[in-house]
Order: C-alpha cells, then structure tokens, then sequence
C-alpha cells in the first residue's frame, strides 16, 4: 500500500469491510496517514499488518504483537520486492487521473510504489482528482492498472506546532553548520522548522531529501533555496514522498523543480556523498555517551523505525564537505529525564552506530565526535547535556573512561 499523505484510504476501507471473508491478509507499507482499521483488535486473524516504518496509527497495535515491524534502511525496501523477499499479490495506489496519453501520476508519495507495482499480480488504483500531479519517477500508465475507482479526496495534511525557544536555540546552531551552497536533507517537525527559519540569510542551497515539507518550500518562495549549485540534478528539488499542508501540494503540482524518485534513488549513499556539501538533519530518542543512536525505540518498546538515516548519516558523512547532524532536545518527559545518556536503554536498538556519528546538537551547544575517543566524546556530550544531569554524566564517565 502507498504510503504517507498518499495513503489510498478509500480502498483500505472498502477492503477492511470485506474483512469476513477474508483470513490471513498481509498489509505491507511505510508510515500511512489516516485510519488504519486493518489494525483494530477485532481484525486478528482477518488482516496482519508487516510495517516497514511505524506511524503514530500503527504503534500500539505492533507493541501488542497483533502487527509486525521489520527493520530495514529505506533504501533496501525496493529489493524486498523485486527478491521476492516480500512477495505482492496485489498493490493499492492513490493516483492522478490519467493525461491525455494515459499516465497517472503518484502524486505525493513515489517511495517503493514504482517496483511494488512492478512486482504485483494485480494493481488497483484510486483516481484521484485531488492528488496533485508531481513529475518525475511518479509515473503509471493505465495499462499497468487493472482496476480503478474514480474519487475525490485530497492528500492527507500535516501540519507542525509553532516552534519555541528550546527548538529555536537548536536550530540557530544547526544552521551555523549550514555553508552556502549545501544541499539539504531534513525532515518534519519542529526542529527542521526551527533549522529552516534560520536558514534565510544563506545562498544557494539545494534539496535532496527523503520527506520535502512546508519549510523548504519558505526557502524556496524567499530565493533561499535554488539547487542551482548541486552538483548533480541541478536545479532540481528531489525527493521520494512530502507531507504538509495545501500550499506544499499546491506547490508542487505540476512543477518541473520538484523531482520525485523512487527511495532506491534519494536514500542512495552513493548518490547522497555526490552532493559536495550535503547537509543531513536527522533526530534522535537517545543518544549514549559514546556516540550511539537510538531513533527507533524507547528501550524495548518500537516508536518508528530505522528508516533513511543512516543511508543521509552515511552519505553525507562520505561527502567531500558534507555534514552528518543529529539533532534533539537535551531532555525528555518535561525535563525529567535526559536525552544524553551514560547507556541505551535496555532493548533500544542503535540506529546510528557509534562509528558513523559525526556532529550531535542539542540547545547546550554543538558536540563534535569523529575522530574522538570514548573519553572525550563523552567530555563533549556531557557538556550539550542538561545542565541538571551533568554531574551524573561526569560521575559515569570518570569511572568508565577516566574523565
């Protein structure tokens, strides 16, 4: 199932009706919007739903085992399909209507759909008059759909919070580490709209990205975004899938700067570290006193997944003047717990490994680790902790790494 704003409800709705006469029905897809009914209680032995990223509708239900998460880089999700790995009986797609030489457009979210399409038996196809038409790999002819149905439901919007003065002083910092003529991937939330408020007195940047958002397009409408200096697909926005508000869609559609590609493309190291100046923001739940990064849990209990950043970590790491940024508020649960921590917590999984960590900001400043021992990353992180938990850090590190 297509995912994210693009989620073909209609036909999840119509299939969850049917439900039965139905056993043992595997949904596969990303993080969805809208109601995930195949996931309800009642739908045990219906429906089993195998996420390969974990949206707010979805996370119960996987923590309660009556649906399953597996763990893969974004980038590797294409191969699932095309290996047979995953195996797909049927794909449902959420699509412009046909042009007049029949080709329907994914609209605002191309991800894995161009190879599930490709792999399926049978393709069924909401045509969708509000489902802005994106150009790029976004493509589908309508001979490669075998059943469609006519509606009219806009993308579902996103809309973030208004941005405070802990994620202002983050992305005052994270946008000092921003050179001119980078190339930018971020994410949603309040923290990239933080980083992006900061971004207007810079020049030149271009866009490669996982999820294209409202910020970026506040960058482009104030000529602070242009992607005419990449140094590949000059000139072009490119992304896999957005989510935002009307004004994103609208702005989008039909616009020759933006350049949907499958994730197999976007979340490519090797293309991500041409970018000579790639700048990656990601975020964290945790991070460890020697570098280590959780994103994907609270301890045991799975919150989203593995998703593309360790594939923009990597790429941006490995290019010429790149930037790898991990970026999170020191503390958590109003203050009470830290975000810096002397360990993971007891079955979180490392996201980022210690090894691949370069830069952690928090709103205490900017820690730099490459290259740094376990003594003196933790001397670093300690000192962008909460000043509340520095003294536990520092009792922990002194004893463990002779701080």
């Amino acid at each position: 199932m297509q995912g994210a704003a693009a989620t073909p409800s209609i036909l999840l709705e119509a299939l969850v009706r049917r439900a039965p006469e139905l056993e043992d029905v595997q949904l596969i897809h990303m993080h969805a919007e809208g109601p995930h009914p195949h996931v309800a209680p009642d739908m045990a032995g219906h429906f089993r739903h195998l996420a390969l990223f974990i949206g707010p509708n979805a996370r119960q239900a996987i923590n309660e085992g009556r649906a399953e998460f597996i763990p893969v880089f974004l980038s590797d999700i294409p191969r699932l399909f095309d290996e047979g790995i995953l195996p797909l009986d049927a794909v449902f797609i959420n699509v412009s209507p046909p042009d007049e030489h029949g080709f329907c457009s994914l609209g605002t979210s191309v991800d894995t759909a161009i190879t599930a399409i490709r792999n399926a038996r049978v393709v069924i196809a909401q045509l969708n008059k509000s489902m802005p038409r994106t150009l790029g790999d976004s493509f589908v002819h309508t001979s490669k759909i075998d059943f469609g149905v006519e509606v009219d439901m806009p993308p579902y919007s996103y809309k973030t919070g208004e941005v405070g003065a802990l994620e202002k002083r983050i992305g005052g910092f994270v946008a000092e580490l921003v050179q001119d003529q980078a190339t930018l991937q971020m994410g949603i939330g309040d923290i990239p709209s933080a980083v992006a408020m900061n971004l207007y007195d810079k020049h030149d940047l271009g866009v490669h990205t996982e999820m294209f958002t409202d910020v970026l397009v506040d960058l482009v409408e104030r000529g602070v975004v242009t992607c005419e200096c990449k140094d590949i697909d000059c000139g072009k926005i490119v992304t896999t899938f957005m989510m935002g508000t009307k004004r994103l869609y609208d702005f989008v559609d039909n616009n020759p700067m933006v350049e949907m590609r499958q994730v197999d493309y976007t979340n490519d190291t090797s293309v991500i570290r041409k970018h000579r100046r790639m700048t990656a923001i990601n975020s964290a739940i945790e991070v460890d006193l020697t570098g280590q990064v959780c994103a994907d849990s609270i301890g045991g209990r799975m919150y989203s997944g593995v998703g593309g950043q360790m594939d923009f970590m990597r790429g941006a790491a490995l290019a010429e003047e790149g930037r790898a940024i991990i970026a999170l508020p020191a503390t958590a649960a109003g203050g009470k717990v830290s975000r810096i921590t002397v360990a993971l917590r007891e079955g979180a999984g490392v996201t980022t490994t210690r090894s691949h960590v370069r830069t952690v900001v928090t709103e205490f400043g900017v820690a730099e680790l490459f290259g740094q021992s376990f003594r003196e990353r933790a001397k670093r992180l300690i000192a962008i902790a909460h000043p509340d938990f520095r003294d536990e850090l520092t009792a922990y590190a002194r004893k463990a790494y002779g701080l």
